[in-house]
C-alpha cells in the first residue's frame, strides 16, 4: 500500500512517499532553495577551457554554469563521425561571448555552479521532446511495445529532433502521441521567441518543480492514495489522474504531523540511526563523500558471531538504502559493514542492497567491496541533500561537529601569558569560561610564579571555550576591574 502525503499550504511545500507504512522519501520545495533543474536559460559564454573541454556560462544566476563540450548542440548535431568529433577541442564548437540556450540538469552545490546542457528537453505527459536530440529512446520499464514506439518516433520526428518515450506512453494512441509532440514543438517555438527579444542572460522557461515532482511520484505509484491539504492542487491531480483516490485534508493540525512525517524528518537529520534489533548506523556526510558505519550495538544474536554479523549487515543494507533515499544523499558513498570473512556472505549483502536500490528513482551504481571490506557505490546527485536543505553549519564548530576543549584553550592561554613574563605589569585581566579557569586553577600558583605577575579572571558563559586577554596593569587597578559586575 502506497501513500503520498502533500503539505502545500505554506511557502515551504513538501510531500512524503510512504510504502507499507514506511517513509521512503521526502521532498522539500522552498523559494530560496528551489531546484533549477529543468529551467531553460539564455546564457552568455564567459570562459572556454580547452583543458577541461568545457565552458562557463553566465545564465543570470549567482554563479556561472558549467557546460561540457559533449552536450553542446553544435557538437551533437555536427555531421562528423563520433571518433573525429572526440578529437576536436571545445573551442571548435563554442567561443567566448557566444549566446546559447541551455537547460539546467544539475543544481549548484557548494562552491560549484549549476551544470547545464545544450540539448534541451521539454517534458510532456507521454514524451520528452528534444529539438536537437537526434535519437529515439524508450523507458526501460516498457518491454513489449519498444519496436513499435521506436518506429513511430522515427516517423514523427525530424532528423535533428529527439524523443524519449515515458512509461505512460504505452496507454496513449498514435494520434495522442502525435498531438503531444506538436504541442511540445509549440512550447519550444515560444521559448525561441522569448530568446529573440531578451537582451541579457536570464531565464526563458521555469518549471513548476513542485507540481512536476508530485506527478512524477504519482506516476510511479502502482496503487494507493494521495492526501493533500491544498484544494486547488487536489483538483489539478484529479483532472490529470481521475482514477486515483485523492483525499482533501483540512484539519487544524499540520498534515505532516498527523501522519508522523515530522518525526521521520527529525530522525533523518540525526547522525545515528537505530535498527530494530539494537544495532545502529552512523552517517558522516562530508563534501567529498558520505561514510556509513555499521555497528552491532546491543544485538548479540542467538547463534554464533558470524550469524550475528550477517543478520546485522542484512538489516543495515536495507536501512542504508532507505536512508540514502530519505536523506537524498548523492555522490560517493562508502558503507563499512561489520567484517565478513566469507565471500558468499559479502555477495549476499551486495545483492540485498542492489535489490533495495531498485526502489530508488535516482541512478545508483554499486562498485563492490574493497579489500578492506568496505562497499563502494555512487548515487547521482542532482540537488542538495536533506541535511543541506534543512540545516546550516554550526557557527561554533563550523560543521566539524567538534570544538576545542577547555584544556586546549587553557594551554593556549598559558603560552600567550608566558610571552609576557618578567614584564613591568603587576597583574593581568583575562576573560574566559569557567571550564577553562577550572583547568588552570590547580596550576595557577606555579603559573604566576613563572610570570612574576598576578592573573585575574572575568567569567563568561559561552557555548565554546575561549579566552581574551583584556588588560595588563598594576595590581590594584586589575583587582578592582575583576571584582566589578560584568
Amino acid at each position: 500500500m502506497e501513500k503520498l502525503i502533500i503539505n502545500a499550504l505554506s511557502r515551504e511545500k513538501r510531500f512524503a512517499h510512504i510504502r507499507n507504512n514506511t517513509v521512503e522519501g521526502i521532498i522539500f520545495d522552498r523559494p530560496e532553495q528551489r531546484s533549477l533543474v529543468g529551467n531553460i536559460y539564455y546564457g552568455t559564454v564567459t570562459k572556454v577551457l580547452p583543458g577541461m573541454n568545457a565552458a562557463f556560462i553566465d545564465i543570470g544566476e549567482e554563479k556561472n554554469a558549467y557546460l561540457h563540450r559533449d552536450v553542446l548542440a553544435s557538437y551533437v548535431l555536427s555531421p562528423e563521425r563520433s571518433i573525429d568529433k572526440e578529437k576536436k577541442s571545445v573551442t571548435t564548437y563554442v567561443h567566448q561571448g557566444q549566446k546559447l540556450i541551455v537547460q539546467v540538469d544539475k543544481d549548484a552545490t557548494g562552491p560549484k555552479g549549476a551544470r547545464v546542457t545544450g540539448i534541451i528537453e521539454i517534458t510532456g505527459d507521454n514524451l520528452i521532446y528534444m529539438p536537437q536530440g537526434r535519437y529515439v529512446a524508450i523507458s526501460k520499464k516498457i518491454v513489449e511495445e519498444k519496436e513499435f514506439l521506436r518506429n513511430l518516433g522515427m516517423k514523427l520526428k525530424s532528423e535533428d529532433e529527439g524523443l524519449i518515450y515515458r512509461t505512460s506512453s504505452t496507454a496513449a494512441t498514435e494520434e495522442e502521441i502525435a498531438k503531444e509532440l506538436n504541442s511540445l514543438r509549440s512550447k519550444y517555438a515560444e521559448i525561441l521567441e522569448r530568446a529573440a527579444v531578451i537582451k541579457k542572460s536570464g531565464i526563458l522557461f521555469q518549471n513548476d518543480t513542485f507540481t512536476e515532482m508530485v506527478f512524477d511520484s504519482i506516476n510511479k505509484m502502482t496503487s494507493g492514495e494521495v492526501f493533500v491539504d491544498d484544494l486547488s492542487l487536489k483538483k489539478v491531480i484529479e483532472s490529470r489522474n481521475p482514477i486515483l483516490k485523492v483525499t482533501y485534508y483540512n484539519g487544524k493540525e499540520n498534515i505532516f504531523t498527523v501522519h508522523r512525517i515530522e518525526h521521520e524528518i527529525d530522525k533523518a537529520l540525526k547522525r545515528i540511526v537505530w535498527l530494530d534489533n539494537g544495532a545502529y548506523l552512523i552517517f558522516d556526510e562530508t563534501e567529498a563523500m558520505t561514510i556509513v558505519d555499521v555497528n552491532t550495538g546491543k544485538f548479540s544474536g542467538k547463534m554464533d558471531y558470524q550469524d550475528t554479523v550477517v543478520k546485522t549487515n542484512t538489516l543495515a543494507a536495507i536501512e542504508v538504502a532507505r536512508q540514502l533515499r530519505l536523506r537524498d544523499i548523492g555522490g560517493i558513498i562508502l558503507i563499512d559493514f561489520i567484517d565478513m570473512k566469507n565471500e558468499k556472505d559479502k555477495r549476499y549483502i551486495q545483492e540485498t542492497i542492489e535489490k533495495e536500490f531498485q526502489k530508488d528513482k535516482t541512478r545508483t551504481k554499486i562498485i563492490g567491496f574493497t579489500a578492506l571490506g568496505i562497499l563502494q557505490l555512487t548515487r547521482k546527485k542532482t540537488k542538495v541533500s536533506l541535511s543541506e536543505a534543512l540545516q546550516e553549519k554550526c557557527p561554533v564548530c563550523e560543521g566539524t561537529g567538534k570544538i576545542l576543549s577547555a584544556e586546549t584553550i587553557a594551554f593556549r592561554l598559558e603560552r600567550e601569558l608566558l610571552e609576557h613574563r618578567n614584564s613591568d605589569a603587576e597583574a593581568v585581566l583575562v576573560e574566559t569560561t569557567q571550564a577553562v579557569i577550572d583547568e588552570i586553577a590547580p596550576h595557577l600558583g606555579m603559573l604566576e610564579e613563572w610570570l612574576k605577575f598576578k592573573v585575574y579572571f572575568l567569567i563568561q558563559s559561552s557555548i565554546s571555550h575561549y579566552y581574551v586577554v583584556k588588560q595588563f596593569g598594576n595590581h590594584t587597578e586589575i583587582a578592582q576591574k575583576a571584582s566589578e559586575p560584568y
